[in-house]
């Protein structure tokens, strides 16, 4: 093995048991979201009035009712399907761009006025100007949320890739990495605060947008379902809806998200 893998490697052999001691405890997990339940209970308690805040108990019954009815899987699956299409678009293109104008100065002068004009126009003008160039269909509405949310990932990609450290990877060069390795083992790892931070916003955001392009045009998914019940002022299924997804959402947090950020920013740990 050469020099360059074992100093790379023998740290973060180090570091996988206190990975596991560093991990968020499910403990504390479901205590804080107790602490937020109990608010809610509270609050719920003092409005007085189901119509305007239904306890939690009331809107479990409603998820309840709406998955036993199959309501819940198809509208939910409907949702994630545009939130996987219109993330994994706005980060390919994102982090191509913030790639490239992060490591071109003059590349930035010219393209960074394009991605404030990106950043400022209003979603809602987008997902419009989306249905009536493309249609109302599911290409539109994807295309509309990945327009709104590649400028953000450009952003964040372009001060990750400034912030690099140039004498890091000229090290690594002396060592005879080649640009594959230097990329996996120098790169990413400087990258990856940046990356994860574009994954968790984009998340957060790509599927509050996606929920006004259901809103105005589509006739399944979350949003539509969020519209239909608005318009019967039902509170109660409106944040039985709402809950559900952000429960899917925490639920990819746990378990996707977070374990990638524990396993790639290991070596922070190793060498602080």
């Amino acid at each position: 093995m050469r020099p360059w893998s074992q100093s790379m490697v023998r740290p973060m052999r180090a570091t996988v048991a206190s990975m596991d001691f560093e991990r968020q405890s499910p403990g504390v997990a479901a205590l804080s979201l107790a602490g937020l339940v109990l608010a809610w209970q509270a609050a719920s308690t003092l409005t007085a009035d189901p119509s305007v805040l239904p306890s939690p108990a009331a809107v479990a019954r409603i998820v309840v009712h709406l998955a036993e009815m199959g309501d819940l899987a198809h509208h939910i699956s409907a949702t994630l399907f545009r939130v996987a299409g219109a993330f994994g678009l706005a980060f390919a293109l994102g982090a191509l761009l913030g790639g490239v104008m992060g490591r071109s100065r003059r590349l930035d002068r010219w393209l960074d006025p394009w991605l404030v004009v990106f950043l400022n126009v209003p979603a809602l003008v987008v997902i419009v100007l989306c249905y009536l160039w493309i249609g109302l269909n599911e290409t539109a509405a994807i295309v509309a949320v990945a327009v709104n949310k590649t400028a953000m990932v450009a952003v964040t990609i372009r001060e990750g890739v400034r912030a690099l450290e140039p004498r890091v990877v000229e090290m690594a060069r002396l060592y005879g990495m080649s640009a594959a390795e230097r990329l996996w083992h120098v790169t990413l790892p400087q990258l990856m605060p940046y990356i994860l931070a574009s994954i968790r916003n984009g998340l957060a955001i790509i599927w509050k947008i996606v929920l006004v392009v259901e809103f105005l045009g589509r006739s399944n998914g979350v949003g539509f379902q969020i519209h239909l019940h608005f318009q019967l002022f039902d509170v109660g299924t409106v944040l039985a809806w709402s809950f559900s997804f952000v429960g899917l959402m925490l639920l990819i947090e746990m378990a996707l998200v977070k374990p990638l950020e524990l396993r790639t920013t290991a070596w922070r740990r190793a060498v602080s």
